[in-house]
């Protein structure tokens, strides 16, 4: 099955992504993992996207178009695939389609994780990180003992700017402005399957394994 997850920042993606390939036996690739992969190897195309990342500029999207065509030609991509983070805007999504069409395939399904602003505020806004060890606590959902102190290693916690209010706010502007018209995209094509994204992540982990069953996947 050839998949795409999207949804809000704070719907879950990155975790539900590694449930669903796992699931299907396909690899989860992310646009994250294909830019450190070339960067890391100097491969031409990375050492062009460091330029831009450098300058702290935009990779352009044929720049990553590309990335992401040298990674779904793959043998491990043969038999299906789910892309996490990509396409991000209708422009991606419609380089994707041609992509594809090139390498004479086309998407399955495109899954989207429903959730609403107020919860994903709640969500990302009680993270706390530690200053220790990295690792990421909860006020809600995963609370440490005493309050301010990491349980793992005694360091204080702290939270990150990406998890301010005002930043998730920002975030979601741009999500809604750039991301959301994925929606009527390929809802337009009869690819898309929407499932409610709140509640335990085992919950919403079969939500959308069975919406998958129901599509063949």
């Amino acid at each position: 099955m050839r998949l795409v997850l999207v949804g809000p920042p704070g719907a879950g993606k990155g975790t539900q992504a590694e449930f669903i390939a796992a699931h299907l036996s396909v690899p989860k690739i992310s646009t994250g993992d294909i830019f450190r992969a070339n960067v890391s190897q100097g491969t031409p195309l990375g050492v062009e996207a460091k330029r831009y990342m450098d300058a702290g500029k935009l990779v352009p999207d044929e720049v990553t178009i590309n990335m992401v065509r040298d990674r779904l030609a793959e043998p491990d991509a043969g038999d299906g695939f789910l892309l996490d983070g990509f396409p991000r805007t209708t422009p991606q999504a419609a380089a994707l389609d041609k992509l594809l069409a090139d390498l004479g395939t086309a998407l399955d399904l495109v899954l989207e994780l429903v959730v609403d602003d107020d919860e994903v505020i709640r969500r990302l806004s009680g993270r706390r990180t530690c200053r220790g060890c990295g690792k990421i606590w909860h006020v809600e959902f995963d609370p440490t003992t005493r309050e301010g102190i990491c349980d793992r290693c005694g360091a204080e916690l702290f939270q990150r700017d990406d998890d301010k209010p005002e930043t998730i706010a920002a975030r979601l502007r741009e999500y809604a402005e750039k991301t959301a018209p994925l929606v009527d995209y390929y809802g337009a094509q009869g690819k898309l399957v929407g499932i409610d994204a709140t509640g335990p992540v085992e919950d919403v982990t079969v939500r959308a394994i069975d919406a998958l069953r129901s599509y063949g996947g």
